[in-house]
């Protein structure tokens, strides 16, 4: 399987007006010339992506999907302004050329930015790589969330990028309606896990730019070397709890990701991936961070909050409106998530 992303012709119910996305990028974006060709990535569960392609220049363009759209899904406009914000700190971002919410153009709302070369991984094991370079980009990803959870809010203009305190009650609330509003079947641990999260917030109320979905999957790794260039796929981005960032990659750690098997395996030392405690040592180190407290919260909300999330991409896959043809496969995911945060619960003292 080729590390670099996969691009294929657009999907039937994903194509665009390219005359007018053409007339558009010669009045809105700089130093745009010449014909596109319009592709597409696979993957991108929630927001079609495409690749245009000029004489001399490689664009990304990232749209709503088509449909009926559920409240505060599908932000791309918040996508925007975070790497638009980002570009002058240590995080790595594209650069940003322009963003319509004039969704008389290409049909909904949509952002176009520079394309940057680099490797997808999606399988956690990284089976194409040697240890030493498995160990660096697991040791990059800690490296490269601290950088952002380091970002003052403030000097970067994200200072109202959210609502701050109360992060994960307001979460919780949110992804509870997302679930009930997408549901296609009876999860008894998502009804636990509605009615005991609430119960168990954390009272720590820090405030720092939150990915919201930051994971091995949505960064670029460097086309020859183990260090990321790019974070990508900022929609679920706020102002939050930092913790729940760190929670959500440690989720690999305890259940298996989208794609292959996760990272509790007995051997990571012999593959050169660090332990869940390395790895939070490592963010803790890179972020200033003493000890963390009440560790399985952040695991238990993370896998809630995962499984709202892809019970949301299943029901668009059954609607026809989802942005990989793999949605329908995430028919179970939703049940094995919240069956494990469930049994992390049960597990506390």
């Amino acid at each position: 399987m080729s590390d670099l992303p996969e691009i294929t012709a657009v999907r039937e119910a994903h194509k665009i007006d390219e005359s007018a996305l053409a007339t558009y990028m010669q009045n809105n974006v700089d130093g745009f010339r010449g014909e596109i060709e319009v592709r597409q990535f696979e993957g991108g569960q929630s927001n079609p992506t495409y690749i245009l392609t000029t004489s001399d220049k490689k664009y990304v363009l990232r749209k709503q999907p088509p449909g009926e759209l559920l409240p505060s899904a599908h932000q791309v406009n918040r996508e925007f302004t975070v790497m638009k914000a980002l570009a002058n700190t240590k995080v790595p971002v594209p650069r940003m050329y322009a963003l319509c919410e004039d969704t008389q153009i290409l049909g909904t709302k949509f952002y176009i930015m520079e394309m940057v070369e680099g490797r997808v991984f999606t399988e956690a094991l990284l089976p194409s790589l040697q240890k030493s370079e498995r160990r660096a980009i697991y040791l990059d990803l800690a490296r490269v969330l601290a950088a952002l959870h380091n970002v003052n809010p403030d000097n970067a203009g994200l200072g109202t990028f959210g609502r701050p305190g109360n992060y994960f009650e307001r979460q919780i609330s949110r992804w509870s309606k997302q679930y009930r509003a997408s549901k296609t079947e009876d999860i008894g641990e998502m009804d636990k896990l509605m009615d005991w999260l609430p119960k168990h917030c954390p009272q720590s109320d820090e405030v720092h730019v939150v990915h919201g979905d930051y994971r091995l999957g949505n960064v670029l790794v460097h086309p020859t070397e183990p260090q990321i260039v790019a974070v990508l796929d900022w929609e679920l981005s706020t102002l939050g709890h930092p913790l729940a960032d760190l929670g959500y990659i440690c989720m690999d750690y305890h259940t298996d990701p989208y794609d292959g098997e996760g990272l509790d395996q007995p051997n990571l030392n012999e593959l050169g991936i660090p332990t869940e405690a390395e790895f939070i040592n490592a963010y803790c180190e890179a972020s200033n961070r003493p000890p963390i407290d009440n560790w399985k919260f952040y695991l238990i909300y993370n896998l809630f909050r995962s499984a709202g999330i892809i019970q949301g991409v299943y029901k668009r896959g059954l609607d026809g409106n989802a942005s990989s043809d793999s949605a329908l496969e995430y028919k179970d995911t939703c049940a094995i998530r919240a069956k494990k945060a469930w049994e992390l619960v049960e597990s506390l003292d």
